[in-house]
């Protein structure tokens, strides 16, 4: 769940500008869990997550002066998160792929879970979402993150992402398109052994 914006944070970053540390802290502390799960989301990696978030807040300190108040903060600052991670991910893709086997990927079962079966599916369906967006060019991978995730408008992620809005649309119905092929091929197989096709 993505952080309300609120004046205040306006506020504190105005504060900021004029050289108040205190101010800057208490972003941090209001956007380190948005600023983290975008890095997650796009890096896939708890420790780059981290990795990521920390420097997201390093560069938005040093560039704190090219915030404009009035604009949404956290539009801004997604933006040099999401920035960060799409240089870090053009230059791992030159090195090596990450695993979706991690167990971050994975979430403990509640103690009111669904069946087996369900639960079964529902994982398969987030490790095909996964896949998904580790097979994303970079820039898509941000346009989806911040829209489905983040749930910024298109307006907002052409801002973050330095695309057009028509861009924007474009990578979103591209990647909902390839979403939807996925889970269909990965869920036919399933439906004809439980029964859906003889």
């Amino acid at each position: 769940m993505f952080v309300e914006e609120t004046l205040e944070d306006q506020l504190l970053a105005a504060q900021v500008q004029r050289g108040d540390h205190a101010a800057f802290a208490q972003l941090v502390e209001r956007y380190q869990t948005p600023v983290y799960n975008l890095a997650y989301r796009m890096l896939g990696n708890p420790n780059d997550a981290e990795d990521a978030a920390q420097e997201t807040f390093l560069r938005a300190y040093a560039q704190i002066k090219s915030y404009r108040v009035g604009e949404k903060f956290a539009t801004w600052l997604l933006s040099i998160g999401a920035h960060y991670c799409i240089d870090r991910l053009r230059r791992r893709r030159k090195f090596q792929w990450f695993s979706l086997d991690e167990d971050a990927w994975r979430e403990t079962l509640p103690s009111d879970a669904p069946q087996p079966e369900d639960e079964l599916f529902r994982r398969e369906d987030e490790r095909a979402v996964a896949e998904l967006l580790e097979h994303l060019p970079p820039a898509s991978r941000a346009a989806v993150i911040l829209r489905y995730w983040h749930d910024q408008s298109i307006e907002e992620i052409a801002r973050t992402t330095g695309d057009s809005t028509s861009a924007v649309k474009v990578k979103l119905h591209r990647a909902r398109n390839a979403l939807a092929r996925e889970l269909t091929t990965l869920n036919a197989p399933m439906l004809r052994a439980v029964g859906g096709e003889r």
